[in-house]
């Protein structure tokens, strides 16, 4: 199988696992990585056996380099997405897609032009409860989808995810980005395209940042259904997970991972069916699968799976949530900044 060769902008947390990812798969090389942070590149570099620029701009000159997953910190994705486009380099870039809208157009417009694929690190479609929810909510045996309710709770930026950007709304695009992206994304995959965002939030916990800890987010979509996200970085006890209600059946899922995860779901005129997490389980991590379907596509001149569009939707509904925080009003779609 041809193998496209990819490099990697950012070798951080992100930029590591994506490459990680792409490791073993038969249709994608990682040949070279790129960090301002010397020692950042070149430990990346020498854990995946290629080469090193600091330079991205010189990566992006190789032969070699034929698409790059960036994994940047999100308010610096832009300008390699740009020059990646300009030289006819396919993109990948980790969620949040950009902190704004203008952004997030700037990148898409620059990929049109330099007639390149753009995908977006968008993992959780790629999750195998995530996966199955859909799949159960889009299948028609438990009717159309009403009411999704999803919550991701934790308790701030400790860790390996300590970094002042991500306190920051304008470099991250707070929790409801920086986070959320994911939980948004994965409300739209499941009920469709969203219409209207009602949310109410704070910030109780986490004072050094610039943006709420706390949201419930409430969603209106176009096929008439209903969602609520509940945000917290606020929270000592973690967790996530939700529900789904049909017009013909419910489905739980008490974690989308770990001990707990799994699922159950119902139909009104049936009895209940539990798949544990063991019976989801795949060989490939999420993170593999992803790049797999985003180089696949780009191989076969078809669009990637999560599209800048997806990644752009959730940016808006975010943004959308952010405003009704501030102003206390809905906010229609589409949002304007």
């Amino acid at each position: 199988m041809t193998k496209l060769g990819l490099g990697v902008i950012g070798c951080g947390n992100m930029g590591a696992s994506l490459a990680n990812g792409a490791r073993d798969l038969d249709c994608a090389e990682v040949v070279c990585v790129s960090d301002v942070d010397s020692e950042k590149g070149r430990a990346l570099s020498e854990k995946m056996d290629c080469d090193y620029e600091a330079d991205y701009h010189t990566m992006l000159a190789r032969e070699d380099v034929q698409a790059v997953m960036i994994a940047t910190p999100p308010f610096l994705h832009i300008d390699p997405t740009i020059a990646a486009a300009r030289v006819g380099v396919h993109v990948f870039c980790e969620k949040p897609m950009s902190p704004t809208l203008a952004g997030c157009d700037a990148m898409i417009a620059a990929c049109e032009q330099g007639g390149v694929k753009l995908g977006i690190g968008l993992v959780c479609r790629f999750h195998p409860v995530h996966r199955k929810v859909r799949d159960l909510a889009r299948g028609g045996d438990l009717g159309m989808p009403l009411c999704l309710m999803v919550h991701r709770l934790g308790g701030g930026w400790g860790g390996v995810w300590s970094a002042t950007w991500r306190e920051s709304r304008a470099k991250s695009g707070g929790t409801l980005m920086e986070v959320n992206a994911h939980e948004i994304d994965f409300m739209r995959f499941v009920m469709g395209d969203a219409e209207s965002v009602s949310a109410v939030g704070g910030q109780f916990v986490q004072m050094e940042t610039d943006f709420p800890d706390v949201a419930l987010v409430s969603i209106r979509f176009k096929n008439g259904g209903v969602g609520v996200l509940h945000s917290s970085q606020a929270s000592a006890i973690g967790g996530y997970g939700g529900r789904l209600d049909c017009a013909k059946g419910s489905v739980v899922f008490p974690s989308f991972w770990g001990g707990e995860g799994g699922l159950r779901y119902k139909r009104y005129d049936g009895g209940e069916t539990a798949i544990p997490a063991s019976d989801l389980s795949q060989n490939e991590s999420p993170v593999s699968q992803e790049i797999r379907a985003f180089c696949e596509a780009v191989l076969n001149g078809e669009e990637p799976p999560v599209s800048g569009a997806d990644g752009r939707a959730a940016v808006e509904i975010a943004l959308a949530a952010y405003r009704s925080i501030e102003t206390g009003e809905a906010i229609a779609l589409p949002f304007e900044e």
